[in-house]
């Protein structure tokens, strides 16, 4: 054999090597902005011997199912208090790894063009889930629009509501509809995820959005049994890089904050 094709066999060798130890790791998440800082880490990680394979979904209930039976290592869409109602509802006992970012929640409309302007009655959509239904109602607390019978309530839903001085109209929907619907009512609040996706820019469309001081921080879940393990840690520490830090405010420009 000649010195190239040693050579060539050797580096043939170690490529099949590092790709043999290479570890997967798979990881649900909804596509923006989830999906793609995932998808922008996925070499670094490669460098570190572990393969990112981002399946994405466009619900926030399959995800924790699937990291739950153990069809997925993590998942990447959701923040604490989502999490927390989730475990308590379904009996599971997924785990945070790292916090990531913040996704101010803000409210739409393609009717009016600031608060003010909504009429007596007028129909209002949020989250059908109990953590976003409430982050939602919190936001209209804090501008002024009703009152809470508890003012901290974080499952909050319209049957809580104990001044609505504009009669508003609330129709609860699954968040990931809200979007869609914009056309159809006075106004909707809707996650930030959800808004990118439907081309909103949620710096300059929403009528309210949260500040930068939100507790609700979006976070990479696993399991008790696997969330120590290496490829896990690799995985939060990229995702707390400061290469990701970069990305997120160049990419996003404030409609998602870095949390670290």
């Amino acid at each position: 054999m000649t010195f190239k094709k040693t050579l060539a066999a050797l580096a043939a060798a170690a490529t099949f090597s590092m790709a043999a130890s290479a570890e997967e790791l798979s990881v649900a998440a909804t596509p923006v902005p989830h999906a793609e800082i995932l998808e922008f880490i996925k070499p670094a990680l490669a460098e570190q011997g572990v393969e990112l394979d981002v399946k994405v979904f466009t619900d926030y209930i399959q995800p924790n199912i699937q990291v739950d039976q153990k069809r997925m290592d993590a998942n990447f869409f959701q923040h604490q208090p989502y999490l927390d109602e989730f475990n308590e509802g379904r009996g599971t006992n997924l785990v945070t790894v790292a916090g990531v970012h913040v996704e101010p929640f803000g409210a739409y409309s393609n009717r009016i063009e600031s608060l003010d302007a909504l009429e007596d009655g007028a129909v209002v959509a949020i989250p059908n889930d109990p953590t976003n239904g409430g982050r939602a109602l919190l936001l209209l607390q804090k501008h002024g629009l009703i009152k809470l019978e508890d003012a901290s309530k974080i499952t909050a839903t319209p049957r809580d509501i104990a001044e609505n001085p504009k009669n508003l109209d609330f129709k609860e929907l699954e968040a990931a509809t809200l979007p869609r619907i914009l056309n159809q009512v006075d106004m909707a609040l809707i996650n930030t995820n959800y808004a990118l996706e439907a081309g909103l820019n949620p710096t300059e469309d929403a009528l309210v959005i949260e500040g930068p001081d939100s507790p609700y921080v979006n976070i990479l879940v696993a399991r008790p049994d696997n969330k120590d393990s290496d490829a896990m840690k690799k995985l939060a520490a990229a995702l707390n890089s400061d290469d990701t830090k970069e990305f997120i405010l160049n990419q996003y420009e404030g409609a998602v904050v870095p949390a670290f």
